[in-house]
């Protein structure tokens, strides 16, 4: 199953109700566009305003920024000796994607979102926003490191696709049609 698009107020629900360590890779992954298993690798000698990251997925390098703020709020977490800005249970190792996979899907529940709540969701919130900042779908393209243009659109696109699903489901109602809307775009 596929990851959906959350608003921005849904989003901001999902992350209050993480743990806090789980919240600030959400926002590293909110704020950076990273996926999840990137922020997780993330280690402390990397966190600046500007670093470089090179994805597990592509191989390919970026620089990503952080606030002051973002920063102070994921160094919180590091306890020395250790290397890694969110340490797992064992400190040699860093936070697992699954732990924090199961802490959103745990929020989502809880506030009955109807979309696939995940970790990734907070990439396609990234996509949506850069697109409304700079509205250049190569821009959005180059930072999320896409190879296939039309990845990116369904990404950057994703909140008028769910606005699409929105519709299509309560004219679904008013006609008298039941069943459940069909998902309109796909994960890479």
């Amino acid at each position: 199953m596929k990851t959906d698009y959350l608003l921005h107020r849904e989003a901001d629900r999902v992350l209050a109700a993480l743990t806090p360590v789980n919240r600030a890779a959400c926002k590293v992954a909110l704020h950076t566009g990273l996926r999840i298993g990137d922020v997780l690798k993330l280690r402390l000698d990397q966190l600046k305003p500007v670093f470089s990251v090179v994805e597990a997925k592509t191989g390919k390098r970026r620089r990503v920024g952080l606030t002051a703020e973002l920063l102070a709020e994921v160094r919180q977490f590091s306890r020395h000796p250790h290397i890694w800005a969110f340490p797992g249970r064992d400190s040699s190792k860093p936070l697992t994607r699954q732990a924090v996979w199961k802490d959103v899907k745990r929020a989502g529940r809880a506030f009955r979102l109807p979309q696939n709540v995940a970790p990734h969701s907070f990439r396609k919130i990234y996509a949506v926003d850069l697109l409304a900042k700079y509205g250049d779908v190569k821009r959005v393209q180059r930072a999320l490191n896409h190879r296939d243009a039309v990845t990116t659109y369904i990404y950057a696109m994703s909140d008028k696709l769910l606005g699409d699903r929105a519709v299509s489901k309560l004219r679904g109602r008013r006609s008298g049609r039941q069943g459940r809307a069909q998902p309109v775009y796909l994960d890479p």
